[in-house]
Parts: C-alpha cells; structure tokens; sequence
C-alpha cells in the first residue's frame, strides 16, 4: 500500500493547514474547533467529546500520513500550556 495523506473525517471545517514538507503531506488541525465540531453536530458534552478525541483520534498513528491535531492560539496561551503539562 503506497503511503497517502490522510484526513480526520467529519472534521473538515477544523483543518487550518497542511505540513507538505513530510511525504506524504499531513493535514494540520485545531483541536479546539473539532471539540466544537462534536459540541455542535453530534450534541456531545464537552467533556465528552475531549474525552472521545484524546483517545479515538489525537492519540492515534495510522502511518506516516497521520494528521497533525495542534492547539492554536496565541503566544502566552501555548507557553501556559507548556507550563501546565510539564513540556
């Protein structure tokens, strides 16, 4: 089977780029808009649906095309975040 992008489904509208230095190319997503997506469209707790893409799908290699599911925001937002998990 010849390596290939892949792609979340049902997250289109949370794709914000795309890493086309790897081969093959890998989609880039906000993690914070495909918890919207699942508030919004499937009706989920928030909760929930954090719960649902950290171990369903932002966890998850499915070869080297697997997406890349970033936290987007600005500068002091993301050190908080590295502060918070240690990074």
């Amino acid at each position: 089977m010849e390596d290939q992008t892949l792609y979340a489904d049902g997250f289109e509208d949370a794709i914000v780029g795309i890493d086309y230095i790897a081969h093959p190319a890998r989609i880039v997503y906000d993690k914070n808009k495909m918890v919207e997506i699942l508030v919004e469209k499937e009706d989920m707790e928030l909760d929930d649906a954090i719960e649902f893409l950290e171990y369903n799908v932002w966890g998850a290699y499915v070869g080297e095309g697997t997406p890349i599911y970033a936290h987007i925001g600005p500068r002091q937002e993301i050190e908080e975040l590295i502060e918070d998990h240690g990074l």
